[in-house]
């Protein structure tokens, strides 16, 4: 009996191996993930979740941390600068995964980003006949701000400087020193140049 894709489509011999091979790559990177999410992410210790962080491929320089029940995907395709602090219960998406994909994401030096942000490099296209997944980088500059729940989605470039306000949803590029506000994110006003010359504090502790 041939075997059909999910499309209905038969799939040769070799078509079904490679199917079955990336079928098991993703189940191992799903129980990671799992692991990442409901054992790392509710471990007390900034130096603790930092060194499984590391140890699953993401880049996280010094005096940066994300803090507790952070949501984690593909972690290798996430860099995190230095001295940014990153709050509880965060989605960062570092899918890139696709053949060809133009996903990860890249987090600058000293950006805040407040509890409960989405950062999203992985979608659907909505006009395709199939739902085909597009996967686009997401790259935060230097000194960013990014309040509390506000959603970034894929392809999106945050210049340096420029400030999120919570709850916002940003669908395109912002540029540096920009301040955004609302549904989807537009410009409200303009942040001074002289704002970003400054250290964040020290993260909460157990949190």
């Amino acid at each position: 009996m041939p075997i059909k894709d999910k499309n209905g489509q038969v799939l040769s011999t070799s078509e079904v191996m490679q199917k079955g091979k990336t079928r098991f790559k993703t189940i191992l990177l799903e129980m990671w993930t799992g692991f990442l999410w409901w054992g790392v992410g509710f471990l007390p210790f900034h130096s603790w979740r930092r060194f499984f962080y590391r140890l699953s491929g993401m880049t996280i320089g010094p005096k940066s941390t994300i803090h507790m029940m952070a949501r984690i995907y593909h972690p290798s395709g996430i860099s995190i600068g230095q001295g940014s602090l990153i709050g509880e219960r965060v989605t960062l998406d570092g899918r890139r995964q696709l053949p060809n994909s133009r996903g990860g994401l890249s987090i600058g030096n000293h950006v805040d980003i407040a509890s409960e942000v989405m950062i999203w490099t992985s979608k659907h296209d909505v006009k395709s006949s199939e739902m085909k997944t597009v996967e686009e980088r997401v790259v935060i500059g230097d000194y960013v701000f990014i309040g509390p729940r506000a959603i970034i989605m894929p392809g999106v470039i945050i210049g340096e400087g420029a400030v999120i306000a919570a709850g916002a949803i940003v669908t395109k590029d912002v540029e540096p020193y920009q301040i955004v506000a609302g549904l989807p994110a537009k410009v409200i006003d303009q942040r001074p140049k002289t704002a970003s010359n400054y250290r964040l504090g020290r993260p909460r502790l157990f949190q």
